[in-house]
């Protein structure tokens, strides 16, 4: 079976402040960073020789923006790790959008909010079965 997403890609204006926020924010979920170029950098896992996710300014030069509506999920392996990775992301230069915690979306959705330097909206879950 294959993968669901190829790689998503997310905008910057200040590629090596986003590559600081990106190195710490998403440690604790267990990505590192793959690549690095002039315009981009690359995240994937350790386990997995794929680059998942790509910062980068955009192609036709002009600056990024925000979507709205828009929101990177990632899927954290426990609560504890949703906490780090809220925490890490705060530490890095990111904003709060949402303090770790339960969430109405069902009776174990677990997540934490925040935002990238740049304005792009990041989520890390924790959703344990039931």
């Amino acid at each position: 079976m294959s993968e669901t997403f190829l790689y998503i890609t997310l905008g910057t204006n200040d590629l090596a402040r986003a590559a600081r926020f990106y190195d710490a924010a998403l440690a604790p979920l267990g990505l590192i960073r793959r690549a690095t170029y002039d315009d981009e950098v690359g995240y994937g896992f350790k386990n997995d020789q794929r680059t998942r996710l790509w910062i980068t300014r955009p192609y036709d030069g002009r600056p990024a923006t925000v979507g709205n509506g828009s929101m990177l999920a990632l899927d954290a392996a426990d609560q504890q790790t949703v906490d780090a990775f809220h925490k890490a992301a705060l530490a890095a230069g990111g904003t709060d959008e949402g303090a770790p915690g339960l969430r109405p979306y069902g009776p174990s959705f677990y997540a934490a909010y925040v935002r990238d330097p740049d304005g792009n909206k990041l989520s890390a879950v924790h959703e344990r079965q039931v």
